[in-house]
């Protein structure tokens, strides 16, 4: 039988718990949604917030502090909040991609450095990391080996380098200057170890988002489609191949479940740069072809979001007093009161916190949005 697009967005909504909130531990959640995008340090509060029962923010402030989730650079480059136990395999599944992107960039290669000098740094700088330190501390003490390189060094290291990002306070965990320390003190990873850090992430991938193609998960990480077609075949019959109503083959978990397609979806207002965004080529499974330039700015900026019936309909923002809610489409009466019922628990969250949360991306708005009705909500 051949899944319908509907089963397919079903699936990721209910393994990224988006169907029902489930009651986990924050860690034990993490877990199971694979990584959270955490570029804005405000992100994986609010991605939990609408996956987790009873969500408590001061949960995340101490798993953080205590290294239960860990929050560092890994898929697509980019900042993501991880369970520290699997930091280590999804680190060496992306290397050899973060070590690319930077060492093979004109900027490092401009200094006229050779990648071997910068790999030959990391057990010093792992040493010099035993605690945290500022960024401006690590530059000063690489200046002293490679003087006035020492920045874009230290710009290729904090990238692919296995270290953590430390919270340092603020309402989120993280504020400026950002705070690093060495992650797990261990040699770089053999080719064996990457091998089977692609098998493991890609295993939580499809757990998290599946089903999925090779291409979906290629646009989720940045892996080589040579590097996930090698794990897809160690995998062995852990994983089989699923129909669906694309050409690309899809593949999942052997014991996996699909929802069926008369499942209902409940709405919820997503973070900006929420990964289940992130998770599928084209426009992703909950985002329509029409709303993708407009979710998703040139500049990769991607906007806080209103979910509908398991479909982005439109976008949020705080504002002075309240919860702005701009619709794509016409909504119906169920549909508003569903997101003001989630805009006033959010709006409760961000009293706490921060109560002007993503503010600075405001000039999209003023920009302008195809917003068929706005409506505020203040309690």
């Amino acid at each position: 039988m051949s899944l319908t697009a509907r089963q397919l967005a079903l699936a990721t909504l209910d393994r990224q718990l988006l169907l029902e909130r489930r009651s986990l531990d924050v860690a034990e959640a993490v877990r199971r949604l694979c990584a959270l995008q955490a570029q804005a340090p405000a992100s994986p509060y609010l991605a939990l917030w609408n996956r987790v029962r009873d969500f408590a923010p001061e949960d995340l402030d101490a798993a953080f502090a205590d290294r239960r989730i860990v929050k560092a650079t890994l898929m697509r480059i980019t900042l993501h909040a991880v369970h520290a136990e699997d930091h280590a395999a999804h680190h060496a599944a992306m290397v050899r991609t973060l070590r690319g992107s930077r060492l093979y960039d004109r900027r490092y290669g401009s200094t006229g450095l050779d990648p071997s000098d910068a790999d030959g740094i990391l057990p010093e700088l792992a040493g010099f990391l035993a605690r945290p330190r500022v960024g401006a501390e690590v530059e000063n003490e690489v200046t002293a080996r490679f003087g006035e390189h020492a920045h874009r060094v230290w710009w290729a290291l904090r990238t692919y380098a296995p270290i953590h990002h430390v919270p340092a306070g603020g309402p989120w965990s993280f504020t400026q200057p950002n705070t690093y320390r060495a992650a797990e003190a261990v040699p770089a990873p053999t080719p064996e170890e990457v091998d089977a850090g692609v098998r493991q992430l890609l295993l939580s991938y499809l757990r998290a988002f599946g089903p999925g193609s090779t291409q979906d998960f290629a646009r989720f990480t940045l892996l080589q489609r040579s590097a996930i077609t090698t794990a897809l075949r160690g995998l062995g019959d852990q994983v089989v191949r699923v129909a669906g109503p694309g050409r690309a083959p899809l593949y999942d978990l052997v014991d996996a479940t699909v929802p069926d397609e008369d499942t209902p979806s409940p709405p919820r207002l997503l973070p900006m740069w929420d990964s289940i965004l992130f998770a599928h080529t084209g426009a992703g499974r909950v985002v329509p072809d029409e709303y993708r330039p407009v979710v998703v700015r040139r500049n990769g900026d991607t906007l806080p979001c209103l979910l509908v019936d398991g479909l982005v309909a439109g976008v949020w923002r705080a504002v002075d007093g309240g919860v702005e809610l701009t619709a794509f489409r016409k909504l119906g009466k169920a549909a508003w009161d569903g997101l003001a019922e989630e805009a006033a628990g959010l709006r409760a969250l961000l009293a706490d916190r921060d109560p002007a949360v993503y503010r600075r991306y405001g000039h999209w708005w003023d920009k302008g949005l195809p917003g068929v009705e706005s409506r505020i909500v203040t309690d």
